[in-house]
């Protein structure tokens, strides 16, 4: 699954240890709305993630990265890779995530003194979410072998 990057473009840095999941709502973060069951398996998902899944996620992003070192130092500075979030979406059948990332508002509130410019934020969280879907491609494709207990009703249109 792992992709060669381009010329020029990697970070070459040892991977952080995974994230600590958390029981949190997913339906309180903006970007994500899960439907039915509310079992998100965050047990297994972080077990998985010490396992295995996260470095070799980690690795495969990192080969691609667009970030500088300086840049991923502010990523750990700022203590970001904890506040990762990943469950299991059993209506979709997929891992669900959010990434961090640093606020609108981080001019004002001095978060890290090399934090420069918006082409810095956006990098970083471009950067942070790219890191986020590969983790769940990896944990889907590679780890997980369950399957989703969502069974659809009988009565759904057949749109062939």
């Amino acid at each position: 699954m792992s992709r060669s990057p381009p010329d020029g473009m990697s970070l070459d840095v040892e991977p952080p240890d995974p994230p600590e999941l958390e029981e949190i709502d997913p339906n309180q973060y903006e970007d994500a709305e899960i439907v039915g069951d509310t079992d998100y398996r965050r047990t297994e998902l972080e077990q998985l993630l010490r396992e295995g899944a996260w470095e070799d996620a980690f690795e495969e992003w990192a080969a691609s990265s667009d970030l500088e070192e300086s840049e991923w130092q502010i990523v750990l500075d700022l203590g970001l890779i904890r506040e990762y979030d990943f469950f299991w979406d059993d209506f979709a059948d997929r891992v669900g995530y959010h990434a961090p990332g640093i606020p609108e508002d981080w001019k004002h509130r001095d978060l890290h003194p090399e934090l420069d410019s918006w082409g810095t934020v956006s990098g970083i969280n471009a950067g942070l979410t790219e890191l986020g879907q590969i983790v769940c491609e990896v944990l889907k494709t590679e780890y997980i072998d369950w399957e989703a207990e969502y069974d659809a009703p009988d009565d759904l249109p057949d749109f062939e």
